[in-house]
């Protein structure tokens, strides 16, 4: 097995843990403010992540390494979660998942600026395709204007992947738990009194399934499917592993209408399926790397 196919299987995993965000975000919001399911959802993790650092006896790191910690923590720590977990108050997974389609292309459009490499005009041109495709089924499903779902949704796409194009590259030379554990475990203070704000004794009240869709969201795609993400991306390379991500939508929405009867419309399938097409000709385009 070469390294790219090893590299997508292992994220493979991780867009699977990924792909159930949105559907179960959208239970927790009937019982928790989003603001405490997002801060809090870090801090558990950011605790559990702790405790993997100490009990690996992982050295500090450099301040260099830091900034970029920093900003991974900006981008899948506080960005994506607040965003999405509030476009889910309102709106649905269904409709979140063909938005989020997006996140491939803007993974390699961010991969590209950060890395400074050269993209084709082909690149460009399906990119504004891909980005006109998502604009018009947000105008069609909310009567010819942008809802502010549909901007929450597209905020905490791009802030996720900032967060995975950043955490990917570092995960080249870091091992990817390392690099996960401490985005959260530098934010935690942050969390812990954020949670403690949002906090309501309220929510004690809540049922089982609540609370372990809170947990599920904690563990796994705040913590644990990173370690497949970005173990993936660091063994196949962002542009190759990325791919991956082109089933996330579909399986979001399978996750939608298995756990929330969320209806799988046509127009669903239709632009989902456009949108990801766009993300397979973008791969095709000739991108080169600047030295």
């Amino acid at each position: 097995m070469n390294k790219e196919t090893k590299g997508m299987l292992i994220g493979f995993i991780g867009i699977l843990v990924f792909s159930l965000t949105l559907p179960v975000s959208k239970i927790t919001v009937e019982s928790f403010n989003p603001y405490f399911i997002a801060f809090g959802r870090a801090s558990l993790a950011g605790l559990v992540a702790l405790s993997y650092l100490a009990y690996k006896q992982v050295p500090l790191p450099s301040k260099t390494d830091l900034a970029k910690f920093a900003v991974i923590a900006l981008g899948v720590v506080f960005g994506f979660p607040i965003f999405t977990t509030l476009a889910m108050k309102e709106g649905s997974s269904s409709h979140g998942a063909v938005i989020l389609g997006m996140m491939p292309l803007a993974t390699t459009v961010i991969g590209v600026i950060r890395f400074k490499e050269r993209p084709s005009i082909g690149f460009w041109l399906v990119s504004i395709l891909g980005a006109a495709l998502v604009m018009m089924y947000a105008l069609l499903k909310s009567s010819g204007s942008f809802t502010y779902i549909d901007i929450l949704l597209v905020l905490g796409g791009i802030c996720a992947c900032v967060g995975y194009v950043e955490g990917g590259e570092l995960s080249r030379k870091m091992n990817p738990r390392v690099v996960i554990s401490w985005a959260l475990v530098i934010s935690l203070p942050i969390n812990i009194v954020a949670t403690y704000f949002t906090f309501s004794s309220s929510y004690w009240g809540a049922d089982v399934v609540a609370w372990t869709s809170f947990v599920y969201l904690s563990i796994f795609p705040m913590y644990l499917g990173f370690f497949f993400w970005y173990e993936g991306l660091a063994i196949g390379g962002i542009a190759r592993v990325s791919q991956v991500q082109l089933i996330q939508p579909f399986c979001t929405l399978l996750a939608s209408s298995f756990f929330l009867d969320d209806r799988i419309t046509l127009m669903n399938m239709v632009f989902a399926f456009l949108v990801v097409s766009t993300v397979i000709l973008s791969k095709r385009m000739l991108v080169k790397r600047s030295y």
